[in-house]
């Protein structure tokens, strides 16, 4: 089984901003594969279903971005999933609009998501989807993070969305991450 966490904050007053875009990706990639999101257990909303003949699970974690790890850890333990059948999908103000970037590891970079998810599992080497938010130019990053996109970010965000479906549908097809890194950077 592959699962997939999309990170975000849960309550209306949150969707659609940018801190968000974790569950946004992950709602377009269930949407895409008729998987509702409709289930839960240990903190997190989810729902499974089969692509490409392997069990897929996508998970949002219940819990606020900055606890994330406290969702998600339980969650691989006891379905007894491996790092490499999990990737984390999140926002990243360090990149543009409509660009994203793969990972198979590396330091939390400010994301509290992240953070957390690194102390709960007691590493940084996990596959991870970066979704450029760009960076505020003049309010603060908390206010930022939590304000929607702006009309001009619409479509790069789309087309942020639809790369990173297709980064997720040929790791679930069985392509190498690092394979994919090198495609999808």
């Amino acid at each position: 089984m592959k699962m997939i966490v999309g990170l975000g904050n849960i309550g209306n007053e949150y969707a659609g901003t940018r801190h968000n875009t974790g569950f946004m990706a992950v709602e377009k990639f269930a949407a895409e594969h008729d998987i509702e999101i409709n289930k839960q257990k240990m903190d997190t909303m989810f729902g499974t279903g089969m692509v490409d003949g392997e069990k897929v699970m996508v998970v949002e974690p219940t819990t606020y971005m900055n606890e994330s790890g406290r969702a998600v850890h339980p969650l691989m333990q006891f379905y007894k999933l491996d790092l490499d059948d999990v990737v984390i999908v999140y926002d990243d103000m360090d990149l543009h609009v409509g660009r994203i970037r793969l990972r198979n590891h590396g330091s939390a970079g400010g994301h509290n998501g992240i953070k957390s998810l690194i102390a709960h599992l007691g590493t940084d080497q996990f596959n991870r989807i970066k979704i450029g938010t760009d960076h505020p130019k003049r309010q603060s990053v908390v206010d930022y993070v939590l304000g929607k996109f702006t009309l001009e970010q619409q479509g790069p965000l789309s087309e942020a969305l639809d790369k990173t479906v297709k980064a997720l549908d040929e790791w679930v097809a069985g392509t190498d991450f690092a394979k994919l890194e090198n495609q999808f950077n």
